[in-house]
């Protein structure tokens, strides 16, 4: 890979939280001082390879919980990265673990948006779901980023939980607006089978009532000024994730740390998920080499979720090739029954379509 088309987006996994939630299969463990330092010794390794890049659109640090780690963890995670400049500088954060302290080595750092989890703002379904900060904590985080110039902040909100109401799911939504976030994501709760949920059998919502809060969530966010631009997210205007939006564009971006995922030219990998495992060799990886025909799939699959769908322009550009030359009859038949529109620059799913997205890609599977 030259230098002119190096990835220009860095994703960073930290694989420990404080406490573990009841939904979640991510790769994390419970946090221990000594093998979060082996694991940064393994991350510095894994560092030298961006030691010549200087200048980057985003980073986002996810995990797991960055801010389970000490404060001067935080900074020598932080400190790794401190000679690349971005545009878009993202860490998520657990609002009952943020004080002061953390909030300082952010900005110092140059982190100028936060990823929050809230969830939701119920106490019960707090508990159900192993989270342990309260609505007040919530706030106290807020003002904490903000009084510190961090005022782009994104919350996450989960719907269609475990005996979930439209009631509760309403509430929580409500709080959320109130907190004036720039952005909100919302997902849908998937029961992993091996998540605590999915081995005590818990259930979701059945999907009429799935359906419905979506659809509801889809309606009021608007109207207290978030627009909808990907399927399970909303900003105020010029707040959109840039580093989500690299994914969705299908843009090559780096993958680091135990639990993470890259790509890089004609080929995905995936970090061993196995903390030891990354820890002995961080550079081992699983590759995935691409075809340009599944490039062209992903990049249809990854831009579908978007509302303002693919632009054909930059597919045609980038393959040599019109994506209705692709596929014609499937593109043509799903027009014709109103799942899919376009208006000669992009090609999305209608209102209808939308909705049953999975669907829509199975048929050019």
């Amino acid at each position: 890979m030259t230098a002119e088309n190096k990835p220009e987006h860095l994703y960073i996994h930290v694989p420990f939280c404080r406490t573990i939630c009841f939904y979640c299969d991510f790769c994390h463990v419970v946090y221990t001082e000594e093998v979060a330092d082996r694991w940064l010794d393994a991350l510095t390794i894994e560092a030298e390879r961006l030691r010549d890049v200087k200048n980057l659109k985003t980073i986002y640090i996810g995990g797991g919980t960055p801010n389970s780690l000490s404060d001067f963890q935080l900074r020598r995670l932080l400190d790794l990265f401190a000679h690349i400049q971005c545009e878009e500088y993202t860490v998520e954060i657990n609002p009952e673990s943020l004080d002061q302290e953390k909030v300082e080595i952010l900005r110092d750092h140059g982190v100028n948006r936060i990823s929050m989890g809230m969830q939701s703002s119920d106490p019960e379904e707090l508990k159900m779901m192993n989270r342990h900060h309260t609505m007040e904590d919530l706030r106290n985080a807020v003002n904490l980023l903000r009084q510190a110039g961090i005022e782009n902040i994104s919350l996450d909100l989960m719907y269609s939980l475990p005996g979930q109401t439209m009631r509760i799911l309403k509430k929580s939504l409500e709080d959320a607006v109130s907190l004036e976030p720039a952005h909100i994501s919302i997902y849908s709760l998937t029961i992993e089978e091996n998540s605590v949920f999915g081995r005590r059998g818990y259930t979701t919502a059945d999907e009429d009532t799935e359906a419905d809060m979506y659809e509801w969530i889809c309606k009021v966010l608007p109207a207290y000024g978030y627009e909808q631009y990907e399927i399970s997210n909303f900003a105020q205007k010029g707040k959109e994730s840039r580093h989500n939006l690299a994914y969705w564009h299908y843009r090559d971006f780096y993958g680091f740390s135990a639990g993470a995922s890259g790509k890089e030219g004609h080929l995905r990998y995936d970090k061993p998920r196995n903390l030891k495992a990354y820890i002995a060799d961080p550079f081992t990886r699983e590759e995935i080499p691409l075809t340009r025909e599944e490039e062209r799939f992903e990049h249809w699959m990854m831009s579908l979720r978007m509302v303002q769908g693919m632009d054909l322009e930059e597919f045609r550009e980038r393959y040599g090739i019109s994506f209705t030359e692709c596929y014609p009859e499937i593109t043509h038949s799903l027009i014709q029954r109103g799942l899919l529109e376009c208006d000669g620059k992009y090609l999305r799913c209608t209102k209808q379509g939308y909705p049953i997205m999975n669907e829509i890609l199975e048929e050019y599977l």
